[in-house]
C-alpha cells in the first residue's frame, strides 16, 4: 500500500494532509524519517509512526448498540447527537448503521464498515425478521385485537404505497403494548402500519434483528462488538 494512503486509512488525515505530514518529517518507517508519499509499505511487516504513535490498519468491524432516544442514525450533524458520537473507536465515521432507527426510536442497532455484510442483513430478498415493541396510544382488546392481527398477517396497504406489506406477525402483550415482527424495511413502516390500523405509536423499540437479540445488560447508549457467531448468522 502507498504510504500516504496508509496514513489516510489509519489517522484522521486526508491524503493531502498525509503528504504534508510526510514533508514535515512527522512520519517514520521502521524507525527512520520518510518523506516520499508514494513509498510502498508492507502493512503487516513494516512499522509506521505518526508523531511517535505506531499506526495499524483498522479491519472490518461489526457492532451492536442499544440506541437511546434522541440520537440520530445519520452521518451529518443535526438536531440530535449521532450514534457514532457514542462510539470511541478509530475511524468511527466509517461505521454505518445497518438499517436506521428514527431519533425517537430505541433498541437494537447494528453498525459495520462491511458493506457486503450490511447488504445481506438489509436486502429485501433475505427477509430478515425484525421484532419491534410498540407502545400504543389507544388500547386494543378482544375482537379489535383479533381483527388487527389478521390484517397484519394478510398484509395491509400503507398510505402512498402501491403494494401491501408482506405478511407480518402481531401479538398484543397488553392492550396498549404490541409486538410486531416484520421482514421488510419500508420508510417508517411500523408506525405507518399502526396508523393504517387506526392507532398511533407513542414509543417504539427494536428488540431483535434476525437471530441477534438486544441483551438485557446492554444499557441505552452502550455498545459492544458482535461475536463471530452473531456475524455469521447473516
Amino acid at each position: 500500500m502507498r504510504l500516504d494512503r496508509f496514513l489516510s486509512e489509519t489517522t484522521p488525515l486526508t491524503r493531502s494532509l498525509a503528504k504534508r505530514a510526510l514533508k514535515d518529517g512527522d512520519v517514520t518507517l521502521n524507525g527512520k524519517p520518510i518523506k516520499q508519499a508514494a513509498t510502498q509499505i508492507d502493512t503487516e511487516q513494516d512499522e509506521v509512526t505518526f508523531n511517535g504513535e505506531k499506526l495499524e490498519l483498522v479491519g472490518l468491524r461489526y457492532l451492536m448498540m442499544h440506541k437511546p432516544t434522541d440520537v440520530e442514525c445519520t452521518a451529518r450533524r443535526g438536531l440530535y447527537p449521532r450514534v457514532i458520537d457514542l462510539i470511541d473507536l478509530p475511524k468511527v465515521e466509517r461505521l454505518q448503521p445497518v438499517g436506521r432507527l428514527d431519533a425517537d426510536t430505541t433498541g437494537l442497532l447494528l453498525l459495520t464498515d462491511d458493506g457486503q455484510w450490511s447488504h445481506r442483513v438489509t436486502s429485501p430478498r433475505h427477509r430478515c425478521a425484525k421484532v419491534y415493541i410498540a407502545e400504543l396510544a389507544e388500547p386494543v382488546e378482544g375482537s379489535a385485537a383479533e381483527w388487527a392481527i389478521n390484517q397484519v398477517a394478510e398484509g395491509i396497504m400503507l398510505e402512498g404505497e402501491e403494494t401491501p406489506t408482506q405478511p407480518a406477525l402481531l401479538r398484543f402483550l397488553t392492550p396498549t403494548q404490541a409486538e410486531l415482527t416484520i421482514t421488510e424495511g419500508r420508510y417508517h413502516q411500523v408506525k405507518r402500519m399502526f396508523v393504517a390500523l387506526g392507532n398511533h405509536v407513542n414509543a417504539l423499540h427494536r428488540q431483535s434483528i434476525g437471530d441477534i437479540t438486544l441483551p438485557n445488560d446492554l444499557a441505552p447508549g452502550e455498545w459492544r462488538e458482535l461475536t463471530a457467531e452473531e456475524i455469521a448468522s447473516f
